[in-house]
């Protein structure tokens, strides 16, 4: 263990604040208790600024000081010797599947697979069972979420024909990350196919609304390719123009109604020249797994594990997705974790779901590729941490600086593990990264200041609290 404390001094620190605040001497008595009540000492520290070698000092939950900390000054230290200490991860696009599929996965067990892999906080979708698509269903989810989910997290509200009058009122709700829509992929209600809808959307709400860019129309067209028990007819089926088509859609819609989008998950070198056209009204994210993982390759190794939507796609759209990331096109990276038992993703294509764990594997996965060279780590953090901060809005996270909560990421750069199924703290057991090694690790997840992680093992549970978001702000008596 890399802890030592020194002594009881939470309300001493407290103290302390206040005298400071006042202008006034410290007691005597205070004297001898520490200034903050976390150090995170002899660590290499991400700061906007740059790599640093420096101490952090928490007090409150924040960061209170980076420089040199006397031990004197500390309460607990964490030593980071050797590690890099980064902003907290934040996956903003995660499927949790509770109410409705908990077989699969739960508010509870999926947040413990993000601290794991060193995510300090989530943003859950909407399609459960029933779908987070009223003011009282968003609630419920966060009620949920209370002292069971050791990251802080938020929560979408998704988009239907018939609820538009509702989602004003679901994305200024506090813990609401926005509006999800679903031009394709979803069944139900969640599916919001055409123009018209789209528009009506967009019309309704203020805030950067997320979308799964897929054209229904096309992909409905297409079914009838599929072949029978063979992965690699997936990429035909959802192939490039049905994602092409429909971001075109959108990014018209966009600028029709003067609205703020999100498109998540580009799988195709097309859609990054569209989007880099469009900064104006469109945020861009990826997945480890598209930039990872090639087809056909893929499918025929993994089968129903590498089936997801959008795709998997062929090397040169994963290549041009590098060309993009590295480029600044893409703001945020997310891990899409949309978990099913291994006996449904073993059933012949199509019947086989789409979707994969991924929360946990996304901070290993694409710390590897820093290790080879891929991307630098500063990019890593840009999307992972001050990409999610400025695209939504959070309150108080995404850097390492002064006054923003202490969420650490803790990584070993030069360590190299095996990603297992094993090592999978999902409920559905499984990655597709299994067997995969990887150089860089994390080491520790830190959420203001309590460490909730350690050399995989969970030392706090039921930690996390509900983001907090400019566009939700309350106002506060002065």
């Amino acid at each position: 263990m890399r802890f030592a404390e020194s002594g009881i001094w939470h309300e001493a620190l407290v103290c302390r604040a206040a005298l400071r605040n006042n202008g006034s001497e410290l007691a005597p008595e205070l004297e001898g208790y520490p200034m903050y009540e976390l150090v995170l000492r002899n660590g290499q520290v991400m700061t906007p600024g740059g790599l640093v070698a420096a101490d952090v000092g928490v007090s409150n939950g924040k960061i209170a000081h980076i420089g040199t900390i006397a031990p004197k000054n500390a309460g607990k230290v964490f030593d980071a010797t050797g590690l890099t200490i980064l902003p907290g991860v934040i996956d903003s696009q995660v499927h949790f599947r509770e109410p409705g599929l908990e077989y699969k996965e739960d508010l509870e067990s999926g947040a413990r697979s993000a601290a794991l892999g060193g995510v300090t906080c989530v943003f859950e979708m909407p399609n459960t069972n029933p779908s987070t698509i009223t003011p009282d269903l968003l609630q419920d989810k966060l009620n949920r979420a209370a002292n069971r989910m050791d990251v802080d997290h938020a929560f979408y509200a998704g988009a239907t024909h018939d609820n538009t009058h509702l989602l004003g009122e679901m994305e200024a709700m506090p813990g609401c990350c926005g509006v999800k829509v679903f031009m394709g992929a979803s069944t139900g209600d969640l599916l919001v196919q055409d123009d018209e809808g789209v528009e009506a959307v967009l019309k309704a709400i203020k805030r950067r609304a997320a979308f799964h860019s897929e054209d229904e129309y096309r992909l409905a067209d297409r079914r009838g390719i599929a072949r029978q028990g063979d992965w690699t007819s997936h990429p035909e089926v959802r192939d490039p123009q049905a994602a092409i088509q429909s971001t075109t859609r959108l990014l018209r819609l966009a600028r029709k109604t003067g609205k703020r989008i999100h498109v998540l998950h580009i799988t195709t070198a097309d859609e990054m020249e569209l989007l880099a056209a469009a900064k104006d009204v469109a945020s861009v994210e990826v997945t480890p797994q598209h930039l990872t993982l090639v087809a056909p390759e893929a499918y025929q190794t993994l089968k129903g594990r590498a089936q997801m939507n959008p795709p998997i796609r062929e090397q040169h759209h994963v290549d041009g997705l590098w060309r993009a990331l590295n480029a600044g096109i893409v703001d945020v990276m997310g891990s899409d974790h949309a978990p099913h038992t291994l006996e449904e993703k073993a059933r012949p294509y199509p019947a086989s779901p789409s979707g994969m764990p991924g929360v946990q594997t996304l901070v290993p996965v694409m710390l590897n590729h820093v290790a080879n060279g891929k991307l630098t780590l500063q990019r890593f953090v840009e999307l992972t941490a001050y990409g999610p901060q400025r695209v939504f809005g959070i309150i108080g996270k995404g850097r390492i600086a002064e006054g923003y909560d202490a969420d650490f990421t803790v990584v070993d750069l030069k360590r190299t593990e095996t990603i297992t199924d094993a090592w999978s703290a999902t409920k559905s057991g499984w990655t597709p990264f299994d067997g995969m090694e990887v150089t860089g690790w994390p080491v520790a997840t830190i959420i203001r200041g309590e460490v909730i992680m350690q050399e995989n093992e969970i030392l706090q549970k039921g930690q996390g609290k509900p983001v907090k978001f400019q566009e939700t702000l309350e106002p506060q008596a002065v």
